[in-house]
């Protein structure tokens, strides 16, 4: 959950046109597709940045599961 105080800076944020343009300026510029190993090489600085998650060892029932 966020905190009043960034809850404000948020809504601040989202008022100010100049940050506005920065996000319609990168919304502009064609970039082309990554490579899978690129994508691959970015999933894993996320994990770090995450860190370990816990193994489960209960069982988990799913339904309509599809190959």
């Amino acid at each position: 959950m966020l905190s009043e105080e960034e809850k404000k800076e948020m809504l601040e944020d989202a008022c100010s046109l100049k940050r506005r343009e920065d996000f319609r300026r990168i919304k502009a510029i064609k970039t082309p597709p990554e490579s899978f190993d690129e994508f691959l090489k970015y999933l894993a600085g996320a994990q770090r940045v995450f860190g370990d998650f816990p193994v489960s060892r209960r069982q988990v029932i799913t339904q309509g599961n599809k190959i």
